[in-house]
């Protein structure tokens, strides 16, 4: 019981984040990390980048991870090169929620860096 209420209070302030800063004209470095996080979970991407002034978003999406790596520099990866229109960038963010339990580590994580007392930048 307890466990579901922190799920939703998490998905809660994602999206009241995702409203906040959908809504201010001036995108900071810190929430421009947090929406290329955003859409990098929810599409296995790399290379996000959001052009908040013609609407879209361009990215790699990564096909293939079978022959991923890590401990190896990976250059052969099969990618597609995706470029999407959003109309609202709010609804976009939002539906590329999960609502799976891994998405809602991440999303706490994600909150945890974006809120620090410190003011560090989210790293992109």
């Amino acid at each position: 019981m307890e466990n579901s209420r922190l799920k939703e209070r998490i998905l809660m302030e994602i999206e009241k984040i995702i409203a906040h800063s959908s809504a201010r004209g001036k995108m900071t470095k810190k929430v421009q990390c947090f929406h290329e996080a955003l859409i990098q979970k929810h599409y296995n991407a790399t290379d996000v980048k959001i052009d908040y002034h013609r609407h879209r978003v361009n990215m790699n999406l990564v096909l293939d991870e079978s022959g991923y790596d890590c401990s190896t520099v990976n250059l052969n990866l099969p990618i597609l090169p995706m470029n999407l229109f959003f109309q609202s960038l709010s609804a976009f963010l939002k539906s590329c929620i999960q609502y799976d339990t891994n998405s809602i580590a991440f999303y706490a994580k994600l909150l945890k860096d974006f809120s620090s007392k410190n003011k560090q930048e989210l790293v992109c």
